[in-house]
């Protein structure tokens, strides 16, 4: 099992440690209730240093970005991110990521970490189809790369104290090459998965130590707490967001899982198995993500069967928790067309019970 560059610093801390994507990780360190609201309230620190990098250079990288990915990377300009997902010759998603624009030759895709064997394999198969080489104009840089996300609504003002660098009028999803707590260059970008705000810094190992001491001791004033992995579950469903092997996978389009937002069918965007999707989107799906909350008592879990009101299966359950903030039991699920618009009454078969829910807009706060 793999170790990121802070997993000394979760084992020091008492974390519940656990395997994740064949990464040793903290899952909680004061509780998932807790550390959940402490990003929503004040800054939390996530260590996620498990994601993939990959570096796309040279003269063919925009021609290549634009084929394997579903936004249109041409309305990128420098220092701007953008979120985006690989679709698959199938009709589904190979992953979702971002995409973050440095030059209009030089590109950094960031993935999932479950997914960087496939993801890096995906990359390599068209960049060669373009001439590009591993090692060359494609590097997997995701084993000597570090990255903390820092969330929360006093995430930025505690960490202008690390950098003479402007960083808390940044625009969301754009980022800086910066010196930062006393390390010569990280990326620093405002971006995460939580909803609360924040930024995402990535640095090298070898600059690990220095930039979470640098990192904690800066947020102290502010309530600053290391956060696990449960938390940064119960936080991205909160806030609507997909997580990939749940809500999105091989087998479902980006239009039927409410992300025709990154799906741009404009003139030169000929990404892979675009006619699917477009297609798709003209004669309306079938099936459509959700999210919902339950009335009745209980909470739906991943693979819990969605029915209508005589007991007809119409959908599965994707995500579901307590929502740490509202109280409410809240979840998502892809249901059959027509039981997708708001209000819409279901039902969450949850073992012999059948649960009230209703169809709500995302986020759930």
């Amino acid at each position: 099992m793999k170790t990121t560059p802070f997993t000394h610093f979760h084992e020091t801390l008492g974390a519940r440690m656990a395997p994740f994507a064949g990464y040793n990780m903290p899952i909680e360190y004061t509780g998932i209730k807790d550390e959940h609201m402490v990003v929503r309230e004040k800054v939390g620190v996530f260590d996620v240093s498990h994601m993939g990098e990959f570096w796309i250079k040279g003269p063919k990288a925009f021609e290549l970005v634009q084929k394997l990915t579903s936004n249109d990377v041409a309305l990128l300009v420098d220092g701007k991110v953008q979120y985006s997902c690989f679709t698959n010759e199938t009709g589904g998603i190979v992953d979702d990521l971002l995409v973050y624009r440095f030059s209009a030759e030089k590109y950094l895709l960031v993935v999932n970490a479950a997914n960087i064997e496939k993801d890096w394999n995906w990359v390599v198969k068209h960049g060669e189809q373009l001439g590009m080489k591993p090692g060359v104009e494609l590097e997997n840089a995701s084993d000597n790369t570090c990255q903390l996300a820092i969330q929360g609504p006093l995430a930025l003002k505690a960490m202008q104290k690390l950098t003479d660098a402007n960083v808390t009028d940044m625009e969301y999803y754009t980022f800086k090459e910066i010196p930062f707590a006393g390390i010569d260059k990280v990326i620093f970008s405002t971006t995460g998965y939580t909803g609360s705000g924040g930024c995402e810094i990535y640095a090298y190992n070898k600059d690990a130590d220095k930039l979470w001491n640098a990192v904690f001791e800066a947020g102290k004033e502010f309530g600053i707490q290391p956060i696990g992995l449960g938390a940064r579950d119960t936080l991205r469903l909160e806030a609507g967001f997909c997580l990939y092997g749940h809500e999105i996978d091989d087998d479902h389009s980006p239009i039927e899982a409410g992300l025709g937002w990154i799906t741009k069918f404009v003139p030169g965007n000929d990404f892979v198995n675009r006619a699917y999707h477009e297609k798709l989107k003209e004669d309306k799906p079938a099936r459509y993500l959700k999210g919902f909350v339950i009335e009745d008592k209980g909470i739906a879990r991943q693979g819990y069967p969605i029915e209508d009101e005589q007991g007809n299966q119409i959908g599965i359950v994707c995500s579901g928790t307590v929502s740490p903030l509202t109280g409410k039991s809240i979840g998502t699920g892809y249901v059959k067309s027509g039981y997708h618009k708001l209000d819409s009454v279901i039902y969450i078969r949850v073992r012999n019970k059948a649960l009230k829910a209703k169809i709500v807009k995302t986020p759930f706060f």
